[in-house]
């Protein structure tokens, strides 16, 4: 088996495998500083808007929970085609690297949406109702004693995403070398 590797020509596929990695880096690495600060934003409005919550507001909630169930579970590769009309018209180009970075944002960020709202609904209510009964503010609140409690949690969770980017890495960077090869569009 390492005879195979060894009689490879590194001289071929050594640029080729790191431009590989770079170009996954760069789609990981974007999707995940991207899609995680949208999605934590997105987790945080679900977990305080929910009914009994921080700043319950029905409204937003129903909304904002209708749009994570709506989006989350579409498999990537059909959530690529649908956001194809999108990406042209931010970015100008429905192909390559930032065209992909841009659909696994919107990936990401509902999924970590629900992994954060998840790990925040699952925080002992004695906690947040100690920190009200010390006369805190709401977002006080959010901010010094949720996120801090939820860290260990979250940042499983995190791992978990950045998993599922680099499995999605994996699905766009051979779509769009070829793509790119034979002048196609994703």
């Amino acid at each position: 088996m390492i005879d195979r590797f060894q009689n490879l020509d590194w001289g071929y596929y050594g640029p080729e495998l790191m431009t590989a990695v770079g170009d996954t880096l760069y789609m990981v690495g974007w999707s995940f500083i991207l899609g995680g600060i949208l999605g934590l934003l997105v987790g945080l409005v679900l977990y305080t808007t929910r009914p009994g919550g921080i700043f319950a507001n029905r409204a937003v909630y129903l909304v904002t929970n209708f749009i994570v169930n709506l989006i989350r579970p579409i498999p990537f590769v059909i959530l690529i085609a649908a956001l194809q009309p999108l990406t042209i018209a931010v970015l100008g180009t429905g192909i390559g690297n930032t065209a992909v970075v841009f659909c696994m944002i919107w990936a990401s960020t509902f999924g970590i949406a629900r992994i954060v709202e998840q790990n925040l609904v699952s925080l002992d209510p004695g906690v947040i109702e100690a920190a009200r009964a010390m006369g805190a503010s709401r977002m006080r609140i959010v901010r010094a004693v949720v996120l801090p409690e939820a860290l260990g949690p979250l940042i499983l969770g995190f791992t978990f995403v950045i998993i599922s980017l680099v499995d999605m890495s994996a699905i766009c960077l051979l779509y769009t070398s070829d793509a790119a090869d034979e002048g196609l569009g994703v």
